[in-house]
């Protein structure tokens, strides 16, 4: 007898099932049918979701969904969902599956702009990881806004640079802050909670009752599967987390569960931290959020702030721990956050200014650089720098300037004789203007600096002049030598010697010298250790050398502050050691630890964060004398002293002298090391490699030698990132193309 078919079964006949699949084709089409089709140019909103579920919780917010666009950039890869909600029409994107990062948030950004020109408000919803503290009671389901917090934007990213030498995540990109649109209807919603509370729960439900197939996966888990670990416990496998830990409460943080009168999920307000990597570390979250004030952890938004400037809103679904958590990755309240947020934003219309102009800016910039090279950016800073405290001052305060200021279609005309000071006048006024306006999206700035000589600077003539001289350099050098050395000669023979000393130093210098530095330089005499007093100089440098580390910020800066060549010198002794004859004196420097430590502080405390506390002993201790003429590429010294150090001697960073070589581009000195043996995989407390330091800083013909050398090219550091990734980040189109290459050979063999 034959099988009766499924359908058969049911009592459904085939017949009937082709009729009921037409019918519902039918009533889709229709259903689309009647859809609202809007130009490109009437959406105001963009919406960017970092994943799927993201995407399919914003999407159950819209008051009415429109039909898909009537055209779409060429090169836009976006899949585009529209609507409305409230007064605004809204576009929301979703990255490609499987992609995270800032740099694909950017593309997806950039493409949205193309295709939707008058898009003015951004937004960037979904899940992140929470940052809970003493001082922030956060919670899965709780939500974050970013908002400018400790002279941040809203958002900052943790890990770019990734030169940090205190093992604490140092900011070294500002990003802007959310727009004041923006920034004005948070502050209105954070004022109406605190007053009345919300209601998101309530309005969730709402929304999941349009949605009821999506009841199951996007409703709230129980309380009872939100656990906050212990900072020391962590998770390894892929066992639930209660299981793995045998239900041991003594490894969970103990927390009071909310009343009936506090917000639950609560809103948070604060500083985001975004990077390129999923941050499952809960030292690092601690101290970010104690150093910081980090209140979530996520991964898009740092790619759009500077291009796309959105407020950041994130629902919380785990703890940046080793403990995910996907049970909450569902729960969308974030989303209501954000269609809250819009509903306390005016309508906009669709002529405004867009955020797409801010993605134009690189275009004006190239156009206005092919109408004319002239950059007057650093003559404006050079003449600020010129400017005394206080002067011009009577011109800003002046009734004239006031009037002027408040005043539209005039012209302020300040004539004065050659000489007068109008130039320096003029950098004080736009100085004043740019600080008064730039951040004001209505006022452009302009500005000239005219120069009579400029006339000639590009004419034929000019140039073919400059071609001829090329190889031998403008005689004007030779005329200018010439004439300060007559002027030299010309005085007593001391005087004489003195002046020539001043313009050895004025010369060799590595940058220019202030005239402490040069009184202090010329105070040094060769064999002593300390400053002959009738030099009118203090012995604290040499001293301060003898001293060692500094183990204060106290005293280190007072070093600083007390000799002013110390800074200098301790900088570039070694550029000065790599041009002498002999490298003697720079054995007998490294004899003493002391000298080394000393040296090394200086060299590498970082003048960028003198404000933050401890600052002087946020760098490598326990560094060799090999280690500090590694860093300097001192080839004689290296010979010299090879022998009498481990070639692996590691510094407080796990840093080995081939690791220095390797990141400062020394190659001669990479050959010698490897040469006598030094380890080529070294690693060091991040999991750096000599390769990946050598590759992040565009070091193109040491990765080279290393590669040859059977440098592991696929070698990871502690955040999963390879040399080819690190050069990429970096923008070093060489070395990737030579990482890739070799990856290639690598694996074909």
């Amino acid at each position: 007898m034959p099988k009766r078919s499924a359908d058969h079964e049911s009592g459904i006949s085939s017949v009937e099932k082709r009729r009921k699949t037409e019918s519902d084709v039918d009533r889709s089409l229709r259903t689309g049918a009647t859809k609202l089709q809007l130009a490109n140019g009437d959406y105001t909103v963009g919406w960017i979701c970092a994943i799927t579920t993201e995407y399919v919780a914003a999407r159950a917010f819209f008051d009415k969904e429109h039909r898909r666009p009537e055209y779409q950039s060429p090169n836009d890869n976006n899949d585009y969902t529209l609507g409305e909600i409230g007064k605004h029409n809204v576009v929301i994107a979703v990255l490609p599956d499987g992609e995270y990062g800032t740099a694909s948030a950017a593309s997806v950004a950039r493409d949205m702009l193309h295709s939707f020109p008058n898009i003015r408000i951004g937004l960037m919803v979904g899940i992140g990881g929470g940052a809970p503290s003493p001082k922030h009671d956060i919670r899965l389901s709780d939500i974050v806004v970013s908002t400018p917090s400790n002279g941040k934007g809203g958002v900052f990213q943790y890990d770019f640079g990734k030169t940090i030498q205190d093992q604490v995540f140092r900011t070294t990109r500002f990003l802007d802050q959310p727009p004041t649109l923006l920034r004005t209807a948070v502050s209105g919603l954070k004022a109406q909670y605190e007053s009345d509370g919300h209601q998101l729960e309530e309005v969730i439900d709402i929304a999941l009752q349009k949605k009821s197939r999506l009841r199951k996966k996007y409703n709230r888990p129980d309380t009872s599967t939100d656990r906050l670990y212990r900072a020391d416990v962590v998770h390894n496998d892929q066992d639930c987390c209660a299981t793995a830990i045998n239900n041991d409460t003594s490894k969970l943080i103990s927390r009071l569960a909310r009343t009936e009168d506090e917000d639950n999920p609560a809103i948070h307000y604060g500083l985001i931290a975004s990077a390129n990597q999923l941050i499952k570390d809960a030292s690092v979250r601690d101290r970010l959020s104690r150093k910081k004030d980090v209140l979530c952890f996520e991964m898009e938004a740092a790619g759009l702030m500077n291009h796309f400037p959105c407020l950041v809103i994130r629902g919380i679904c785990d703890y940046s721990d080793t403990h995910k958590n996907k049970e909450w990755q569902g729960v969308d309240a974030e989303q209501k956050i954000s269609e809250l947020v819009l509903a306390s934003v005016s309508r906009i219309e669709g002529n405004v200014e867009t955020l797409g102009s801010k993605m134009n800016r690189k275009e004006d910039l190239e156009v206005l650089d092919w109408i004319t090279p002239v950059d007057y950016g650093p003559q404006q800073s050079d003449f600020l720098r010129r400017r005394q405290p206080g002067t011009g001052q009577w011109l800003l305060d002046s009734e004239e300037y006031q009037n002027w200021l408040n005043a539209s279609k005039q012209t302020l005309f300040c004539p004065g004789i050659p000489g007068a000071g109008k130039t320096i006048l003029a950098s004080i006024i736009i100085d004043d203007l740019w600080n008064r306006f730039h951040e004001n999206t209505t006022v452009g700035i302009a500005y000239l600096y005219c120069n009579f000589r400029r006339k000639d600077e590009q004419t034929v003539e000019a140039v073919r002049t400059a071609l001829k001289t090329l190889i031998t350099g403008s005689d004007a050098y030779d005329h200018a030598y010439k004439d300060a050395m007559e002027r030299i000669n010309g005085q007593l023979p001391e005087q004489a010697q003195l002046a020539k000393q001043v313009l050895s130093w004025i010369t060799c210098a590595e940058r220019p010298l202030a005239t402490k530095e040069l009184q202090h330089a010329l105070s040094v005499e060769v064999g002593k250790s300390y400053f002959d007093e009738e030099n009118l100089l203090q012995a604290e440098m040499v001293s301060s050398f003898e001293s060692g580390f500094a183990r204060t910020d106290a005293v280190f800066k007072n070093r600083l502050e007390s000799n002013p060549f110390y800074d200098y010198a301790s900088h570039n002794w070694g550029h000065h050691a790599r041009l002498a004859s002999t490298c003697q004196d720079v054995l007998s420097f490294l004899q003493k630890q002391t000298h080394i430590e000393a040296s090394s502080q200086a060299l590498l405390a970082s003048k960028l964060y003198s404000t933050d506390s401890n600052f002087s002993q946020m760098v490598p201790k326990q560094m060799t004398g090999l280690h500090l003429v590694v860093y300097f590429g001192l080839e004689q010294a290296v010979k010299a002293i090879v022998g009498t150090y481990d070639l692996d001697v590691k510094d407080s960073y796990g840093r080995t002298p081939l690791s220095y070589a390797a990141k400062y581009g020394h190659g001669a000195v990479v050959q010698q090391l490897l040469e006598k043996g030094a380890d080529i995989e070294a690693e060091d407390s991040y999991g750096q490699t000599p390769l990946s330091f050598a590759a992040e800083n565009g070091h193109e013909a040491v990765v080279q030698q290393l590669l040859e050398k059977g440098a592991d090219v696929e070698a990871e550091d502690g955040y999963g990132q390879t040399p080819l990734w690190l050069a990429a980040e970096r923008g070093h189109e060489a070395v990737v193309q030579l990482l890739q290459s070799w990856q290639e050979i690598h694996h074909d063999s």
